[in-house]
């Protein structure tokens, strides 16, 4: 009898723990993912059971649409327009569906095609 408790405490902790895995929040290996609208933003580092969604901020004087996420105290992604802010440092001009990566304090922009 006590083995079978001991496995189904086991099987119970596996289904525990894959839940709160998901392509937008992976708790093991600490790595979030959401959609700024055309970007993919990777998050790692990031140990969290819930993550705040994309905001979506004020747009830019022409009129180009902005988003803010921040799923960690350390990392504040904005996207103004076609401009990448990641906490508070300027990374210059990003295209329409270009991939960040915040990777330990690194920024990664991998350039795609739209």
């Amino acid at each position: 009898m006590r083995a079978t408790g001991i496995g189904m405490i086991t099987g119970l902790s596996i289904l525990m723990s894959l839940a709160a895995c998901s392509r937008s929040n992976n708790l093991i290996l600490g790595r979030v993912e959401a959609q700024a609208g055309g970007h993919t933003v990777v998050v790692t580092d990031c140990y969290r059971t819930k993550v705040p969604g994309v905001e979506k901020i004020e747009d830019t004087l022409d009129g180009k649409s902005s988003f803010r996420f921040k799923p960690c105290k350390d990392a504040d992604v904005i996207i103004r327009g076609d401009d990448l802010v990641v906490n508070g440092r300027l990374y210059g001009k990003i295209g329409a569906a270009d991939r960040i990566t915040v990777d330990h304090g690194r920024v990664e922009i991998t350039k795609q095609t739209e």
